[in-house]
């Protein structure tokens, strides 16, 4: 048969440095371990702090202007500011050409009368002259061929005026057309313009509300600097202590030993220990 013992032992090294450089780590160390009640922001970066937490008090200076301009935009930026002199101007060039435009004017040129009268005065003159002279003067012949030459010299002018009329009220139809369709499109494009001022002005408006809430953020960071500063120094001055603490550290520890023996080994071991006790009883 076989058996087991077991044996615990506590073991302590000392990890020791090279015995010149010792002098050299002591004095590194202790230096480290002086900066530690350096950690805290300098009196310059303290005065930097301050500075930008005053700045920060403040707020930003363009903060009302970007605020405006934002207001501005999302009520159309101005692009409609002009829609009513549009429609004015249109419904003013309506007025101008609508009797042009319904043919009320046709007919009515007031210095075609005048042409017209003067045709028939020369016309008069020449046939009756004409019939005097052959001493028929007043004759029905006479009064036929006045009326005939007086329709023959007023008749193209009757009908060149009322064409040019007719094409008068045909080109004042089209232009009120024209125009109509212009106002609306300039009208469309301001409307057109003010939605996308508004679209832009919701962009600004963020921005607007970014410069409001500056200030808030500016001291926020400068404090979060102020923490961070020491916690900086302090990681940095660790970082550089640790390493050398665990080289050059002291190391304890437990270990345990496990150990099996035969049957003779342990026979032997028990009479050893009779042959002892024997000994010891009896002398």
């Amino acid at each position: 048969m076989g058996g087991s013992s077991q044996q615990t032992t506590q073991s302590t090294s000392q990890a020791s440095p090279y015995a010149p450089a010792k002098g050299a780590i002591d004095n590194i160390l202790g230096q480290l371990g002086g900066q530690a009640s350096n950690a805290g922001p300098t009196p310059t970066e303290n005065n930097a702090l301050n500075t930008l937490q005053s700045n920060a008090a403040a707020g930003n200076p363009y903060a009302g202007a970007i605020g405006n301009v934002a207001t501005n935009l999302l009520n159309g930026g101005g692009a409609k500011a002009n829609d009513g002199n549009i429609s004015t101007n249109l419904a003013n060039y309506q007025g101008m050409l609508a009797p042009y435009a319904n043919g009320s004017m046709i007919g009515k040129n007031t210095a075609l009368q005048g042409q017209l009268d003067q045709i028939r005065q020369d016309v008069s003159n020449q046939v009756n002259s004409q019939f005097a002279a052959a001493g028929r003067d007043g004759s029905a012949a006479n009064l036929q061929a006045l009326g005939r030459g007086i329709a023959q010299g007023t008749a193209p002018v009757i009908a060149g005026q009322y064409n040019q009329d007719v094409a008068n009220q045909l080109n004042a139809a089209n232009s009120l057309y024209g125009a109509g369709n212009s106002t609306y499109g300039l009208l469309n494009q301001n409307q057109q313009a003010a939605n996308a001022n508004a679209q832009a002005g919701a962009g600004v408006g963020s921005a607007a509300l970014d410069a409001n809430n500056w200030g808030a953020n500016q001291q926020l960071a400068a404090e979060a600097q102020r923490r961070g500063i020491p916690m900086q120094n302090l990681a940095t001055l660790l970082g550089s202590i640790s390493p050398v603490a665990q080289a050059f550290g002291t190391q304890t520890g437990n270990s345990t030993t496990n150990s099996q023996m035969s049957g003779a080994q342990q026979f032997a071991t028990i009479a050893g220990g009779l042959g002892n006790l024997s000994k010891f009883l009896w002398g």
